[in-house]
């Protein structure tokens, strides 16, 4: 065999041998509305301190069944115990998820989570996240959760946020805008002393960051002065629509779900993009729709 064969040869193998060690998974960002004890209205009824009802479980159960991800990024989870509920009750039909990790933050009602059928290499809970705030400091108040697990590619992070919501009483700062870029900052810092250098770093930060694309937490989260550190992974659903949250008061959509991926993991995307999944229960299990990320690592 000449030279050029030898060559071409070897290539074939090389394709081949990345084909076959690339490894496919699913990571999912979902905020699950409340599932905790919270003031509701069931049936016109107000109830305090009232769990998510049954059939809101049902149909968020089923979604999960839809989604099939590996690794879940979950927000508004009530605690260790409603993590755990959840768990069992997506083991007894058939979907388990051996790693479950909660964070408890400055918020005791709304907290983030994981849930992951790989194995976690690390895990580490960011509850120190600091920032000045007009006249004091403030923490983050959910935190920031860190999980790490291996892939073929080697080890990759996943930073779990929910930035504060709109909901504030400060008339200086209306709909909380502010903070919610400086907790964005603080999160961002704190991965950039993780990953000093993030060009040629593996992590994925997902979560709710109640603003929208143009905003500060994605602006913040994307990059630092010309310096990168992560892309926006684009998504939609079936008809091409983008939005993750629909305001039911004002019958709003927009989208504030959102998962950002360090630049060597962003061509690892499959197809270059995530998914909305956009079936009918989705609606009835939260007034968000989770975005679903296909990786292949190799």
């Amino acid at each position: 065999m000449n030279r050029l064969g030898q060559f071409w040869t070897g290539l074939v193998a090389l394709l081949a041998t990345l084909v076959a060690t690339a490894e496919p998974v699913t990571v999912a960002t979902y905020n699950l509305a409340n599932y905790n004890l919270t003031d509701r209205q069931i049936e016109g009824a107000f109830l305090a301190s009232y769990p998510k009802p049954e059939n809101e479980k049902t149909a968020l159960r089923k979604v999960l069944h839809l989604i099939d991800a590996d690794v879940l990024a979950l927000q508004e989870v009530g605690g260790d115990d409603f993590l755990r509920e959840l768990q069992r009750d997506l083991r007894k039909e058939g979907l388990n998820y051996a790693e479950s990790v909660v964070l408890n933050g400055v918020d005791d009602q709304r907290k983030v989570a994981v849930l992951s059928r790989i194995p976690l290499t690390q895990v580490r809970r960011h509850t120190d996240l600091n920032f000045k705030y007009f006249e004091g400091r403030e923490l983050v108040k959910r935190g920031m959760l860190e999980v790490r697990f291996e892939t073929a590619s080697g080890e990759v992070a996943l930073f779990v946020v929910h930035l504060k919501s709109r909901l504030t009483e400060r008339r200086d700062d209306p709909e909380a805008q502010l903070r919610r870029g400086k907790e964005a900052t603080a999160a961002r810092d704190r991965i950039l002393e993780l990953f000093p250098e993030p060009q040629t770093s593996q992590f994925i930060i997902a979560g709710d960051f109640n603003e929208g694309t143009l905003q500060r937490p994605v602006r913040a989260f994307s990059k630092i002065g010309s310096r990168p550190i992560s892309v926006l992974v684009p998504a939609e659903d079936s008809r091409g629509e983008t939005w993750t949250h629909r305001y039911w008061r004002n019958d709003e959509y927009s989208r504030v779900d959102f998962v950002m991926v360090s630049a060597p993991l962003k061509e690892m995307v499959v197809g270059g993009k995530g998914i909305i999944p956009d079936d009918p229960i989705v609606m009835q299990a939260s007034d968000h729709r989770p975005v679903v990320v296909n990786f292949e690592f190799h």
